[in-house]
């Protein structure tokens, strides 16, 4: 089963025509529908598994001359002339304001700030131990993995401090966002194997996205701002002591040689959330975090690093990617990109306010 699952889960939205057309022949809406099967961790029989690879392997060579004609009209690019969100600040990108936050800032406003250092002090060890979780799709863990080992070598960090992966290949906002999904409970497995629990997980850093947008601006956005925030409806419901949730966007997709998550999209993807954050700030009911304003719906949220830059155009901090910190789908990090993002995640949780009091000594 091992390989449907992988196929299913990581690789299986790339291929043409299963999924992304809007009336599909009856293969493919069989094939859809074993592949939500699996997605909700209900059991494949062998003959829904041999069907499913049939299909797959039909689609294959398909799907790898797709990929050849998208790569000879989409070439890499090197810079695409946007501005990076932490740089544009009261500009505009399609009407909508840059900065991270409202106003075109970078900085949560003040109240927003004192309710997560709030939120940060009363994060206390469960059982001796406190848990920081990733949640997100293929570039997340491979990133997160990278994050795992520079801590592990770091002694300035919480002794206290358990940090498990729980994102996983293939697993977009749009599964992330169904609480039956599997993707849950291998997260619960993950847990279970780094010797912790659902209780003492009380910090997440989230970064997602979803497979093959086409939609112009700001659909797709929208669509990604609607998957993560049922995706924080479901750790809300699933980690009873969760407080801190650090939301993350893309990294540079210039170089994409697929459209799994090319540009313009993986640069928006900052937008949805942009989006969520500010609907926290301004009182949205379905994000509040506050016990005192009525029913808690969500950790309290903030930026973690912003992960985009203009390709080879380095912003003011430096922060640049070039076609080696890519791997061969112009998509994912390679190990250079892994560890880029890593060393951005390491610091920002070292020296951001409302992670210092639990994630460092």
């Amino acid at each position: 089963m091992k390989s449907l699952a992988t196929a299913f889960l990581a690789g299986i939205m790339l291929l043409p025509g299963l999924g992304a057309q809007s009336q599909p022949d009856p293969d493919t809406r069989r094939f859809n529908e074993i592949r939500s099967k699996r997605e909700r961790g209900e059991p494949v029989t062998p003959e829904e598994r041999a069907f499913a690879e049939g299909v797959m392997r039909r689609n294959q060579q398909s799907a790898a001359e797709r990929f050849r004609e998208y790569a000879k009209t989409h070439p890499p690019r090197e810079s695409t002339g946007m501005v990076p969100l932490s740089e544009l600040g009261k500009g505009s990108y399609q009407g909508e304001e840059g900065g991270l936050y409202p106003g075109g800032a970078n900085v949560p406003p003040p109240a927003h700030l004192n309710a997560g250092l709030a939120a940060a002090r009363a994060v206390k060890p469960v059982d001796g131990k406190i848990v920081l979780l990733s949640i997100g799709m293929s570039n997340t863990t491979q990133e997160f993995q990278a994050f795992q080992k520079m801590a592990a070598e770091d002694r300035d960090l919480n002794p206290r401090l358990v940090i498990v992966d729980g994102a996983q290949g293939g697993q977009t906002a749009a599964i992330t966002a169904q609480p039956e999904a599997n993707f849950w409970k291998e997260v619960d497995r993950r847990l279970a194997a780094a010797g912790v629990t659902s209780a003492q997980v009380q910090a997440v850093w989230l970064k997602q996205a979803n497979a093959q947008p086409s939609q112009p601006f700001p659909a797709e956005a929208k669509k990604l701002q609607a998957g993560v925030l049922s995706t924080l409806h479901n750790l809300h419901d699933r980690f009873p002591n969760l407080k801190l949730c650090y939301l993350s966007s893309r990294i540079y997709a210039g170089y994409a040689a697929s459209p799994l998550n090319p540009e313009p999209h993986a640069y928006e993807t900052a937008f949805a959330v942009k989006w969520l954050i500010a609907d926290q700030i301004s009182g949205s009911p379905a994000l509040n975090y506050d016990p005192a304003r009525g029913a808690v719906r969500a950790p309290w949220l903030a930026w973690g690093p912003y992960l985009w830059a203009d390709g080879l155009k380095a912003r003011g901090d430096g922060l640049a990617w070039t076609r080696t910190d890519l791997g061969v789908d112009g998509t994912h990090p390679d190990i250079p990109g892994r560890q880029k993002v890593a060393r951005q995640l390491l610091q920002f949780l070292k020296n951001d306010p409302a992670s210092k009091p639990w994630f460092l000594k």
